[in-house]
């Protein structure tokens, strides 16, 4: 039985005794690093670039600084003296089994499992008609290679179940190869396909796929532009040379993400085409009549729609079309523009997100950022509230039509993720799998708040902590942000995170503007003119939880990744006073150049360009983290993250903010850079490598806020 140690020891043992005096005062030797005259005119305007050798991926030079920052960095980050029992506590907590929901294809029922500290997570199966016979490993992404770093991206089957598609992950690169395998034998049956990227596997019935990708760049395939992107077709029995070419490639209109799916029935081919992030066309091909054409269902970009469902030519289609929180429509597809569209599930005053199964629609509600489903029949008839287990977030709810049953997961920031079994019919939630981590949910609590941002606008946002903690400002804070791309951040349990609240931290999420919230005007709000909007909800955020005694500025840690990573830069430049430690994490940080890398010029919709016009660059130029940084100003300690392998946003950001920073940094605050080798932009980082992560970032955290030792008797608590 674990032992509770009292809330008023957990504060005193964080207090002035351990604060203070212990912050280290011994000013970091950073490496030299060179600077180049190279500057570029932005309408008149000249801006100096002096470290773009840096975005050189493949010179020896920038090798040579990578190993030496990262020389600098892991020599100071050995220093802090709890770095290791951090290691050890998130390597405890984590090891125990995790298993997703089960799914059906062909004769077996598969499902993922984790032991506990495997680097990937395993597939299983057994046969579905003896529910009662011991699973059999199908395939295990452990045995890719020794380091873990080979992922599994995607996998999809053929119609019968006999044959399946997967996708891989070499180093975190979002390039990967696909493999096919006979699922009875478990043998690879064909050549690898290779230099496929941001794709799905999309099966015609048995006979082959559709992915897509874009040609292979004739220089650095990490940071190289990339933004023609192909939809293919691989038939079964021929080499990837002959697949046919379905959509996109031509000169006179280039789409940067296509992407091709059929429906259930495999009667439709459905294509999405977007020349960015936001917004996309969608062409419909009838592949029961021989030499089809393609029919535009939507020509322009004005709407994120898709098609979810047919019953023979009717469609069913989720649109944000004249509908900013999203709405279900059907029309025919014998003529399916907007004009004929008709109303089936109306819009509400809540962002919809929508699945589908066994004969049912279930229809998300995001409600504050939290879920309410809601089951619907095919006559659009509500058929009831769907119960769930709690206050928090749903995932799941989707299968084939012939199922009776589907699945869903439901955490929140204190509820380790659990998953349901859900009777279509009857719509009774049965629990299938608890998480058996080490965690006593009863012993944190999550609140959440409105505030008030620069502008007026109310932003709501969740503080989770342990009960009984006094807000006296002394709490160690990580407040963790996004706000872009219309993502919505809602309730959900991490392990890194109960690590961090154990050691009696506060941890803060707003959903900031930028996101999807509340929708697509919520989005909008925080783009391109408007990206201001962002960092100032999420400075008011923090002042918030500054001025209501959850912390104070010397005891505040940003931490934010991608497009959270911008969050962070730009925050810690403009309100360097504000916070003690930042924690950009693979940051878009070069606002003037991110459109010339891989798919960067996909991000222009949120951002804008500095090549748009005079006005753009000024405001890109106005907050662009590494443009920003000032000579003489005492910015927070910095540790920033990414990966050597990131080819979404590439660590050129990163080594030329860190450089930046390192050489303008006044004060004895360390500026550090941690560049994990063979890793990408997060997605299938093996767990070994993730502990380490967090381990060092924690670490550094705490070690920068003052504290020279944990609280070693209240983890000994725990961990009885």
């Amino acid at each position: 039985m674990k032992k509770i140690i009292p809330s008023l020891l957990c504060v005193f043992l964080f207090n002035s005794s351990n604060i203070k005096a212990q912050i280290p005062t011994t000013q970091v030797k950073y490496p030299l690093t060179k600077k180049a005259d190279t500057v570029t005119n932005y309408f008149g305007t000249e801006v100096k670039d002096p470290y773009r050798w840096l975005e050189d991926d493949r010179s020896k030079e920038t090798e040579n600084w990578v190993k030496s920052q990262n020389e600098t960095t892991f020599g100071y980050l050995d220093n802090i003296p709890f770095r290791n029992e951090l290691k050890e506590r998130l390597s405890a907590l984590w090891n125990y089994e995790k298993v997703g929901a089960p799914f059906k294809e062909g004769d077996y029922t598969y499902f993922y499992k984790n032991n506990g500290l495997q680097n990937q997570y395993v597939i299983y199966r057994y046969k579905t008609a003896d529910d009662s016979a011991t699973a059999e490993i199908f395939l295990d992404p452990n045995t890719f290679n020794k380091e873990g770093t080979i992922s599994l991206g995607n996998m999809s089957f053929s119609e019968n179940g006999k044959i399946a598609a997967y996708s891989i992950s070499e180093g975190g690169s979002d390039w990967r190869k696909v493999l096919i395998m006979n699922t009875e034998t478990k043998t690879i049956i064909e050549d690898t396909l290779v230099d496929i990227k941001f794709s799905g596997l999309s099966w015609k019935k048995n006979d082959g796929f559709y992915y897509s990708s874009y040609d292979k760049p004739k220089g650095s395939e990490l940071s190289e532009k990339t933004d023609q992107h192909k939809l293919y077709y691989h038939q079964l029995g021929t080499s990837q040379k002959e697949d046919l070419l379905i959509y996109g490639g031509t000169d006179s209109e280039k789409h940067r993400y296509v992407g091709g799916y059929l429906s259930e029935d495999n009667r439709y081919l459905m294509v999405s085409a977007s020349v960015s992030t936001s917004g996309n066309k969608i062409f419909l091909k009838d592949l029961s009549k021989e030499n089809s054409e393609f029919i535009p269902l939507l020509n322009h970009t004005d709407s994120d729609s898709y098609i979810i469902e047919n019953v023979g030519s009717k469609l069913f289609i989720v649109t944000n079309l004249n509908a900013p929180n999203k709405k279900i429509v059907t029309a025919d597809a014998s003529d399916p523009r907007p004009e004929n569209w008709v109303d089936f599930i109306p819009e509400t005053e809540h962002v919809l997100s929508a699945s589908k199964a066994g004969g049912s629609f279930f229809t998300e509600y995001m409600v504050d950022a939290v879920s309410k489903v809601l089951q619907y029949d095919y006559d659009g008839k509500l058929i009831r509230e769907v119960k769930l287990p709690g206050v928090g977030s749903v995932g799941g709810n989707y299968g084939k039509k012939e199922d009776s049953e589907v699945y869903y997961s439901f955490t929140n920031y204190v509820t380790p993720g659990s998953i349901y079994k859900y009777d279509i019919e009857k719509g009774t939630s049965n629990l299938y799998k608890k998480s058996n981590i080490d965690f006593n949910s009863d012993n944190y609590v999550s609140v959440q708040v409105f505030y008030s941002s620069k502008d007026g606008t109310k932003v709501p946002m969740i503080i989770t902590h342990k009960k009984g903690i006094q807000l006296d400002g002394n709490n160690p804070t990580i407040l963790y942000g996004y706000g872009g791309f219309n993502i919505s951040l809602t309730p959900g349990f991490s392990i890194t995170n109960a690590v961090w609240m154990e050691q009696g931290g506060i941890y803060a999420v707003p959903n900031l503007r930028g996101g999807g919230e509340y929708g697509k005007e919520w989005h909008k709000a925080g783009t391109k003119l408007k990206k201001q909007n962002v960092f100032d909800d999420f400075i008011a955020a923090a002042e918030y939880l500054i001025e209501n005694k959850y912390t104070s500025s010397d005891f505040l840690a940003i931490r934010g990744g991608s497009n959270g990573g911008l969050l962070v830069g730009a925050t810690m430049t403009q309100r360097p006073d504000l916070i003690k430690v930042a924690l950009p994490a693979v940051g878009v940080l070069d606002m003037l150049r991110y459109h010339t890398f891989t798919a960067g010029a996909g991000w222009a919709y949120d951002y804008g360009t500095s090549e748009d016009n005079k006005e753009m660059f000024d405001y890109l130029k106005g907050y662009s983290p590494l443009h920003n940084i000032k000579k003489g100003v005492e910015y927070p300690a910095t540790l920033v993250t990414t990966g050597d392998h990131d080819d979404r946003v590439v660590p050129a950001h990163s080594f030329k903010f860190a450089a930046e920073l390192q050489s303008k940094q006044s004060g004895k605050n360390p500026t550090l850079i941690r560049i994990e080798t063979d890793a990408g932009h997060g997605a299938g980082t093996p767990v070994s490598k993730t502990i380490e992560q967090y381990a060092d970032i924690f670490g550094f955290t705490l070690y920068n806020m003052g504290f020279k030792v944990l609280p070693e008797n209240i983890i000994g608590e725990i961990k009885k």
